[in-house]
């Protein structure tokens, strides 16, 4: 009723192309590499197959929670437990759904709350790991900038790609 399979594999693969653009050497990927204190040589001979498979894994598992914060009826849907109980549920349930089930189903609306999944958890998490680790504040917004626009482009794709 919610889950769109499509909406979820684009979701989960629109950090590939956003991280190809945003960590190019023309973009950002010159100064991060520099405030990551990462070498050039060094990242050539990485493991790709590895980062790359677990970019994916983890941009999934990222999509599985947004799709929760994006799409409002989700909350409906938890409180009579689930997937499962949606034919057994209450009347009211299915009036509820009747009259809000596409309710802020838009790209629009899907990419506000993905900003704001970016900005107030993204920044809080990749903040205080990168002042420990006493990283810059322009590595901080590197990649907190990266997980703005992708939970935007994210939380656009799975609020408005319904079926």
């Amino acid at each position: 009723m919610f889950v769109n399979p499509w909406a979820y594999l684009v979701s989960t693969l629109i950090v590939l192309p956003v991280g190809f653009i945003w960590y190019n050497p023309k973009v950002f990927g010159t100064i991060w590499m520099r405030e990551a204190g990462v070498n050039a040589d060094a990242a050539k001979s990485a493991n790709m197959f590895k980062i790359f498979g677990l970019t994916i894994l983890f941009s999934a598992m990222a999509t599985m929670m947004l799709q929760g914060i994006v799409v409002h009826q989700f909350g409906a849907l938890s409180m009579i437990g689930g997937m499962p109980f949606a034919d057994t549920a209450k009347p009211s349930y299915a009036a509820f759904m009747a009259d809000y089930g596409a309710t802020f189903r838009t790209f629009k609306h899907g990419m506000l709350h993905g900003a704001m999944t970016g900005l107030f958890l993204a920044l809080p998490i990749i903040g205080t790991n990168s002042l420990f680790e006493n990283k810059s504040w322009k590595y901080i917004w590197i990649n907190v900038g990266y997980f703005i626009i992708c939970f935007t482009l994210q939380g656009g794709v799975l609020s408005a790609w319904e079926n």
